[in-house]
Formats: structure tokens, C-alpha cells, sequence
């Protein structure tokens, strides 16, 4: 196996002093991210509020979707170069269609096989996975973009040259498709690709936003909240919408309030759906940048 990492790792920022007053921090990640980016709040002295407004996760359906991809005697994907995954959930439900088969869908033989994942999502990229695969670990690139964005990704894949290429992305249902999936697939088709488009996993709305909305009532309890995905800035704007709310009246309820975003691709999302963003992570490798990026504004702020 070949793993192609492009990306430079800056060390983490040390964890606050005990005296660091806290501060609510208000998330609407779904489960699949919840936990890792509500550890990193905490190890800022702060406190985390989990308050999803999406579901995202693989059913018998997406997985069986993969499937037709992987299932021999002559499993398609052996007239593929490469797969594209945009998300941890892709790469999971991938794995979960994987582990439902016997034989690996890649021969030992052939031309190298490229895998491209984001980030620390690259991190389910493992041994098993890869075994899983392909009988020859050796024949597979694990390409890690410097840039862990769409485009980035597409840019680190280069020239397709006419080849195809298989994008696990969600299905996204009761909500308006965010242009993140077309925009790459035109992309990769831009630069030579053929993308074959493939519903990995669903994504669904999830009603609920009364503790995010008490905590707002409360002499604006809510510090800051955190966006990782344009789904999720307009699952929470129709959730504030069953409860007679929209965002100028959140911002008028709370104007110290800090929109932050997970890269300037959630940040652009949300700007377009009319959430103005306070603070957009530089590095978005992973969720320490929108972390950090908060307490360097607050820093700054308070210097």
C-alpha cells in the first residue's frame, strides 16, 4: 500500500489553563462527528452542546448500492482507477459493503489503484480495508490531499485521462442537495475524469432544536456555534423554523454569539443560505482548526 500524505500537520495548540472561564459551545454535527469535536471543546475548558440537526448513516439500500460494485464473478469496479471519498461516513459505509463480501473486488494484477479521503477521515484507510479491497495491498495509493476540501481533493488526483473514477457520497433527503457533490463530480469531469456517482449513505433532516433555544432565551447562554457542513446550517434553519425562529432573530437574541465554520466550503454554504460566519478555520484537516480558530478570535478580542 502506497499512502500519498500531503498534508503538513502544525502541532496542536497546549490545552487551556484551569482558570480559562468556560464558555457554551453549541455543535450541530451528527453523531459520526459528534464525539471527537466535543472532546476538543472540552480540552479548551469549555462546554460542548450537542444539538444535531442531521442524520447521516448507511442503510440496506446504499450499502447493497456499493455492493453492486464489489460482487464478483466480474465486479465492476474493476474498470475503475479510483475511488473518491468526500466523508468519514462514505468510507465507513464502504468498509461495511466490504466486510459483506468474500472475495476482494481488485485483482492482485494491474495498475495502481488510487483511494483519496480527506483529512483524518484517511485514518479508516487502514490495513483491513485495504486487504478487504484488493489480494495485493501493494497495487493501492492512499492519495491524502494538502488541501482537505473537494476541490483540494480534486486537484491532488490530477489528469483522469478518460478513467473512471467511484464517488460514495449521501443521499440527501428532505433537504435541498448542497452543491458540494455536484460541483465535484463536475470537477473531476473537468479534469478528465469519468465520476460514476454511487448513494453510499442518507442524509435526513432532524427535527429538534429546544435545548440550543432555551440555552438562547437564557441571556444568550450560547458562546459560540460550530458548523462542519452546509447540510447541517440548513437543517438547523428549518428546525428554528417550526419553532417560529429564523437567524436575524437568533443573532438579535444573541449578538455575541460566533458563527464558525469548518472551512471555507461550510463557510460559502452557509453565507449562501443567508448565516453570516464570524470565524472560518484555516486548517481544516481536521476539526482542531475550528477550535482553535475560536479561541485565537476570542484571544484577540480580549487582548
Amino acid at each position: 500500500m502506497i499512502i500519498l500524505n500531503l498534508q503538513q500537520h502544525p502541532p496542536l495548540s497546549s490545552p487551556p489553563a484551569a482558570t480559562t472561564p468556560s464558555r457554551v459551545i453549541a455543535f450541530t454535527t451528527p453523531h459520526n462527528y459528534a464525539g471527537r469535536l466535543s472532546h476538543l471543546i472540552q480540552l479548551k475548558g469549555w462546554a460542548p452542546l450537542w444539538c444535531p440537526t442531521l442524520t447521516v448513516e448507511p442503510t440496506p439500500q446504499t450499502i447493497s448500492s456499493i455492493q453492486h460494485y464489489l460482487l464478483s464473478p466480474n465486479p465492476p469496479l474493476h474498470h475503475f482507477s479510483a475511488v473518491a471519498f468526500t466523508s468519514r461516513t462514505g468510507i465507513t459505509a464502504f468498509a461495511e459493503a466490504l466486510a459483506g463480501i468474500t472475495i476482494p473486488p481488485l485483482a492482485a494484477d494491474g495498475e495502481i489503484f488510487t483511494i483519496s479521503a480527506l483529512g483524518k477521515d484517511s485514518e479508516l484507510l487502514d490495513e483491513f480495508f485495504i486487504v478487504k479491497l484488493c489480494e495485493n495491498p501493494g497495487r493501492i495509493r492512499v492519495l491524502i490531499p494538502p488541501i482537505a476540501t473537494p476541490s483540494g481533493l480534486v486537484e491532488a488526483m490530477r489528469l483522469g485521462q478518460g478513467k473512471k473514477v467511484l464517488c460514495p457520497v449521501p443521499l440527501v433527503i428532505g433537504l435541498e442537495e448542497p452543491p458540494v457533490v455536484p460541483k465535484l463530480l463536475a470537477d473531476l469531469a473537468r479534469r478528465g475524469w469519468v465520476p460514476v456517482r454511487v448513494n453510499a449513505y442518507e442524509t435526513r433532516w432532524l427535527s429538534g432544536v429546544a435545548e440550543l433555544v432555551k440555552m438562547m432565551e437564557e441571556e444568550c447562554g450560547v458562546d459560540a456555534i460550530v458548523f462542519t457542513s452546509t447540510g447541517e446550517v440548513e437543517g438547523l434553519l428549518k428546525s428554528l423554523g417550526e419553532v417560529g425562529l429564523n437567524w436575524e432573530m437568533v443573532r438579535q437574541m444573541c449578538p455575541r454569539m460566533v458563527a464558525a465554520a469548518h472551512g471555507p466550503v461550510t463557510a460559502a454554504g452557509a453565507e449562501k443560505l443567508g448565516v453570516g460566519i464570524d470565524v472560518v478555520s484555516s486548517r481544516f484537516d481536521s476539526f482542531d482548526g475550528v477550535v482553535d480558530a475560536l479561541e485565537y478570535k476570542w484571544k484577540f478580542s480580549e487582548g
